[in-house]
């Protein structure tokens, strides 16, 4: 078998794992009103159905990345995406709603192993000239898995049952992991020891789960409260305790050198404010739609669909483009494009056409293709070889984080203007315009002021863009 074809398969393989975890960060959303129908439960409860993953990933992302890194990649790939094929299958099966939470806990726990394992995965598969391109491919994929998951999601849910919604990933991941046996190489960092950094692991799933909780459950709690504040703090306080303990490990989870190198950093900011727009894009924009344009859940998530064909149609060409030319242009551009496609978003109305907002969403998708693989393209060239897996663990981290985060502003932000656009309709129309057209203007205008919020938040995203340009800071030294 010619090296083109096993790197072919070996890449199928890496793709295939990636792709249905990623994939099961957002198919789940549209099934959920379903899932309330099936189990009972409160909206709240069935909420955890997503969370718990979400939550899970983020937890035990860094983690994974650094035991992946001492015992090798490809055995932590292979039970990774195991543990994800067999909790899909089972979560299908599920007879109530506790167990169906548990087994999301548990897809997270294995998406957060498979994830950040793909990128040092992929680097040692292919030869260092076609990183750019390989890595342009691998942010196509994840655009297409975050925003086709809606719609794919709403056509299982609809023609199926959601039980397919899991079990759609047991071939997937079969399939998977047969070609990751076959095909793939083991490699690990041979820097790294075989002590496990368990003060390090402390801190960081203690830090990232408080702050993770609080972000998910500051609806329910208010910015302000006790409880918040204390979940914040005790977060905090976890994340300190790592940082010590990295200082004074003899080995380390996470080399602090890497954190002087400035394009590593830029790039670590950058996929936070980049996984902050992509849900917040998608959040209003499916709200919006559904609840301000009247269309159906399905519908929606077709829509919705179009940032995937916009991220497709610039992903494969920036990551190769960057490799030439720099990552900090194309990054800056790809910002600039989503924060002028989430402005726009502020001039559509009840009346407005699924055309527009359609072509808004591909503006917004191309962005994303622009941004996402030079972002990561550079925060793994930019650290030394052997510091590849846990640099794509530190970015993936920040984006699950970004995204948790910018859910949580967001909605608090739209739930204000909401309110304050209901009361000053209300007083101003509630004479000349039935109650139900002053509600949807009022929603209409409170989504407008949401977007155009939105889109100032990309703001310092863009100025950490330009400076994660790995040709001003090459690879550095541990």
């Amino acid at each position: 078998m010619g090296i083109r074809t096993r790197r072919a398969l070996s890449f199928t393989a890496i793709v295939l794992g990636f792709f249905m975890a990623l994939l099961d960060t957002t198919i789940i959303n549209i099934a959920l009103p379903e899932m309330t129908r099936h189990f009972g439960g409160s909206v709240s409860q069935v909420s955890w159905v997503m969370n718990g993953y979400n939550l899970a990933f983020a937890v035990f992302i860094l983690t994974a990345s650094r035991l992946a890194d001492q015992f090798g990649r490809k055995k932590v790939f292979l039970i990774g995406v195991a543990l994800f094929t067999l909790s899909s299958l089972l979560a299908g099966f599920s007879t109530s709603l506790g167990m169906l939470i548990a087994l999301r806990v548990i897809q997270g726990l294995a998406g957060a192993v498979i994830v950040p394992v793909t990128i040092p995965l992929t680097t040692t598969t292919f030869p260092k000239e076609m990183h750019g391109l390989i890595i342009g491919i691998w942010g196509a994929i994840s655009g297409v898995a975050a925003a086709s998951g809606p719609a794919l999601g709403g056509i299982l849910t609809q023609k199926l049952s959601w039980e397919w919604i899991f079990f759609v990933n047991v071939p997937l991941g079969l399939l998977s992991i047969v070609l990751t046996a076959i095909f793939i190489k083991e490699s690990r960092d041979n820097t790294a020891g075989r002590s496990i950094d368990y003060g390090g692991v402390l801190g960081i799933t203690g830090g990232m789960f408080f702050i993770t909780y609080a972000l998910i459950k500051v609806q329910d709690y208010g910015w302000s409260s006790r409880i918040f504040l204390a979940l914040l703090a005790a977060g905090v306080l976890f994340v300190v305790f790592f940082f010590i303990t990295q200082y004074k490990g003899k080995e380390p989870m996470l080399p602090l050198s890497l954190l002087r190198i400035r394009a590593f950093n830029s790039t670590s900011v950058s996929m936070i404010i980049l996984g902050a727009a992509l849900m917040n894009v998608s959040l209003l924009t499916s709200f919006y739609l559904t609840r301000v344009m009247g269309v159906s859940e399905l519908k929606a998530g077709l829509v919705l669909s179009m940032m995937a064909v916009g991220s497709i149609a610039s992903s494969a060409i920036s990551g190769p483009l960057s490799t030439k030319y720099g990552s900090s242009r194309f990054a800056a551009a790809g910002m600039v494009l989503i924060g002028g496609a989430t402005y726009s978003m502020s001039g559509l109305h009840a009346g407005s056409t699924l055309g527009a907002v359609m072509l808004r969403l591909a503006l917004a998708g191309l962005g994303v293709g622009l941004s996402m693989a030079p972002v990561m393209s550079s925060a793994i060239r930019v650290v030394p070889e052997d510091k590849v897996g846990i640099a794509s663990g530190v970015t993936n981290m920040a984006k699950s984080l970004g995204s948790v985060l910018g859910v949580a502003v967001i909605v608090t932000v739209l739930q204000h203007n909401t309110a304050g656009q209901l009361r000053a309709a209300s007083s101003a129309n509630i004479r000349v315009i039935p109650g139900a057209d002053v509600q949807q203007q009022a929603a209409a205008d409170a989504f407008s002021q949401t977007y155009k919020f939105a889109s100032y938040l990309i703001l310092p995203g863009i100025a950490a863009a330009l400076f994660s340009d790995e040709r001003r800071q090459r690879r550095g030294s541990v």
